[in-house]
């Protein structure tokens, strides 16, 4: 596991990289980032800022969405990609959170992934940012940087992920680290060719080091 003061360092680095750690995901409502996250399912947050106001525009309520005809709703959505079924999850879905949560958002991990479409990444995202709960967000991003930095094993499994950063960060710090590993991944510690010479994060970082030993081989 790694050390506590490591952890503490890239914590505290990430924060003066990145001192707002804010969702990239534009939402006036709970439920409005409940849906846009169903949307950015195989899609950038970009694109679905860039539907999203005239889809809630076009449907302003739950009660709209849960009266909506998917295919409508489809034609709003369709350049997010797999279109038909996140239209169907979106509609579903307002139906569920007015017949049993009395339109408003649950605030329980439990509760949220009974909702159509909903995961534990997306749970776990309505949970820190919209009810400011300890949240562990495991997107690609995250799953990738913390296994190269050692916070993990390096496994691919979100939530197997998700139980070893439970391990090692501090709940009060868990949301909004994961919102800067998505701004880090985008613009530093990519998929493909990363920056590792210019990042901040070389000293702790595992990956960084097997890099450098094997190069003095």
């Amino acid at each position: 596991m790694k050390a506590k003061a490591a952890v503490k360092r890239i914590i505290e680095t990430l924060k003066g990289v990145y001192p707002d750690a804010l969702c990239s995901l534009q939402y006036a409502k709970g439920y409005e980032l409940l849906f846009a996250v169903r949307l950015s399912a195989q899609c950038t947050d970009a694109r679905v800022n860039q539907i999203a106001p005239a889809l809630f525009a076009r449907f302003p309520t739950l009660q709209s969405f849960a009266e909506a005809d998917p295919a409508e709703v489809g034609r709003y959505i369709h350049s997010c990609g797999f279109f038909n079924g996140k239209s169907r999850d979106l509609v579903a879905c307002a139906r569920k959170l007015l017949a049993d949560h009395g339109g408003k958002v649950p605030a329980t991990m439990e509760e949220l992934t009974a909702l159509p479409g909903v995961g534990r990444k997306t749970a776990n995202l309505i949970l820190g940012d919209v009810y400011g709960q300890p949240a562990y967000v495991c997107d690609t991003h995250c799953i990738r940087i913390t296994g190269r930095l050692g916070l993990t094993d390096g496994s691919k499994d979100p939530l197997q992920v998700e139980r070893q950063l439970r391990q090692v960060l501090p709940p009060a710090e868990s949301s909004d680290f994961c919102h800067r590993m998505v701004l880090f991944g985008r613009d530093t510690c990519t998929a493909r060719s990363p920056k590792c010479e210019d990042c901040p994060l070389q000293r702790d970082c595992d990956l960084r080091k097997s890099e450098k030993k094997a190069e003095k081989k």
